[in-house]
């Protein structure tokens, strides 16, 4: 199949959706979810190629709460097949507290992700001897398997007077629990992480020639927001800060000439070629209207991704 024809590259894909998640299952179908502006529910769709998706009928298949956790602030979900079971991880607030940003898991109960029953697991489980997971706020949780081993990545808030918001990793026990304490990835460094507020979120796991590769997003959530990139090999001790090595400039940002703005918050698929494609979200006007967080704007957009010489991925507008 010609996906060229098909599909428009770095252009809005599916309007109004950020964070967006595709995945392409083993049933041969893609699956597509995002957050919506109303930050209230949870959406699948699905289709038989990337294309379709654009206008594949939308499913809620999880409401947020009237009352409590889970009752505000639906965000970035991510729908995941781990340890045998579809699992769909995602932020939220509580009704009464919408900042108290915590993650969360809901677990479906048969092989059909848009017709069978979904379980609340509740908020993700530390390891036992984990003093500060998920005590502050805590979101954009990924997941990724690697030599047998299932890994968690998520970011979270610390506060040495400044909020910064860093991101960790931990090995899981089970796909709502983990088995080791957090480690410190990456921490916003430079200055292009620290554009309004200094943010490392957004993680991203993109497993190709021998390496993972982690993108991340960075800075507050209008045109300054932008992708960095950390690097391990696959055989590397993950749980090692040491094994990654960080990328000192982004790999990903604003294109006033394209009319792309803030681009972020990304995802990794296939074509119905095999050829790598991110998934990401962004803006088409440099000014925002009103608070960031509730302009609707951010749009998905797919990018063919090319490698260099080394193996590693190169983003650009223009592949």
């Amino acid at each position: 199949m010609n996906t060229e024809k098909q599909l428009k590259y770095n252009e809005p894909w599916i309007l109004q959706r950020a964070d967006p998640y595709v995945v392409k299952a083993d049933d041969g179908f893609y699956y597509f979810t995002a957050s919506v502006p109303a930050y209230d529910r949870i959406v699948l769709r699905r289709a038989k190629s990337l294309a379709e998706l654009a206008d594949a009928t939308e499913h809620t298949i999880w409401l947020k709460h009237e009352h409590g956790i889970m009752g505000e602030h639906i965000w970035a979900p991510e729908l995941h097949f781990v340890m045998g079971k579809w699992y769909i991880y995602f932020a939220a607030g509580s009704a009464e507290d919408k900042w108290m940003i915590r993650p969360y898991v809901i677990e479906c109960q048969g092989s059909d992700p848009i017709n069978d029953e979904w379980v609340e697991k509740g908020k993700m489980h530390c390891a036992e001897d984990d003093e500060f997971s998920f005590r502050a706020f805590s979101l954009d949780a990924t997941v990724f398997e690697n030599k047998g081993k299932w890994y968690y990545i998520w970011a979270e808030k610390v506060s040495v007077g400044r909020q910064i918001s860093n991101l960790y990793i931990a090995e899981m026990k089970s796909p709502y629990e983990l088995k080791t304490v957090q480690v410190l990835l990456t921490t916003p460094d430079y200055d292009w992480e620290r554009v309004g507020f200094w943010v490392n979120e957004g993680p991203g796991i993109l497993k190709k020639n021998g390496k993972i590769f982690m993108t991340y997003s960075a800075s507050e959530t209008g045109a300054c927001y932008c992708v960095g990139m950390l690097t391990a090999d696959e055989n590397a001790d993950l749980l090692d800060p040491k094994s990654w090595d960080k990328e000192r400039y982004p790999v990903l940002k604003t294109d006033e000439k394209l009319e792309i703005y803030g681009p972020g918050h990304n995802s990794f698929t296939v074509d119905e070629d095999g050829n790598d494609i991110m998934v990401y979200h962004a803006r088409k006007e440099s000014v925002i209207e009103g608070d960031p967080l509730y302009n609707p704007n951010r749009h998905a957009m797919l990018m063919k991704i090319k490698y260099d010489e080394k193996g590693y991925p190169v983003f650009s507008y223009y592949n």
